[in-house]
């Protein structure tokens, strides 16, 4: 897609795409300056910085989150941490089958516990 296609597509100018471009959190096109290429790959990191930045994120915070290895680390009660691969965050995940594994695993740590 091109450029213009990707503006329309997430809402954000070119501008803005070109400055998230630069700043590492969107890579850059393919095919060169002049026949520049977009695709998902663009829309899903844009997509992914327009949910941290509206969860309450600084530009510094996701290039600190984007850059981490381990994941990023959300406390859901205290001693219970949810670990996130950074690559996930704003990408559609069937969220009831994750309650339902995440479940599962809950229950059968706290099982063995309990015995």
């Amino acid at each position: 897609m091109t450029m213009r296609e990707l503006t329309k597509t997430t809402g954000y100018t070119a501008r803005q795409v070109r400055y998230l471009i630069a700043e590492g959190f969107v890579p850059p096109p393919t095919g060169g300056r002049a026949n520049a290429v977009y695709g998902d790959v663009h829309v899903s990191a844009i997509e992914r910085y327009q949910h941290l930045r509206a969860a309450g994120f600084s530009p510094a915070s996701i290039r600190l989150l984007m850059e981490t290895q381990t994941g990023v680390p959300f406390q859901i009660v205290p001693g219970i941490s949810l670990i996130v691969n950074p690559s996930l965050i704003a990408e559609s995940v069937p969220l009831n089958e994750l309650e339902e594994h995440i479940k599962s695993v809950l229950e059968h740590i706290f099982s063995k516990q309990n015995k």
